[in-house]
């Protein structure tokens, strides 16, 4: 008898889990429906005019990133081009400086060629 009150316990006990489960489901139905009514069909259209707003600016934001990535790219090939340019010219004239002369020319050039284009980039961000 008491395994029998156990069974029937067991079985109320998750049918009673089952009917607040559905309760809740429920619950969750009406709110939806309650809300969706309080927002109307002027609501939604804000909503999603809202949410469209800002997808326009995020990838007006994203292509404004791309150009700049862009143009810095660019601008930086320029001053590897130029460099290059200027150290073909010199071996073309056949001049070959001392090893300091070099090391002295290289370091600064280097410096000023780094520091150019901190301020190029630094520019092109700002704009």
């Amino acid at each position: 008898e008491k395994e029998i009150w156990n069974r029937e316990k067991l079985s109320l006990q998750k049918s009673l889990k089952q009917a607040d489960a559905e309760l809740s489901k429920l619950r969750a139905e009406l709110r939806s429906e309650a809300f969706l009514r309080e927002l109307g069909s002027d609501s939604e259209n804000a909503v999603l005019r809202r949410i469209y707003g800002k997808y326009l600016r995020s990838e007006s934001f994203r292509k404004a990133l791309i150009y700049q990535k862009k143009y810095l790219l660019l601008l930086l090939g320029g001053f590897q081009e130029c460099e290059e340019a200027t150290l073909a010219l010199i071996a073309r004239m056949g001049g070959q400086p001392s090893y300091t002369d070099l090391e002295i020319i290289t370091h600064r050039s280097k410096g000023f060629t780094r520091f150019r284009s901190a301020v190029r980039v630094s520019i092109a961000i700002s704009r």
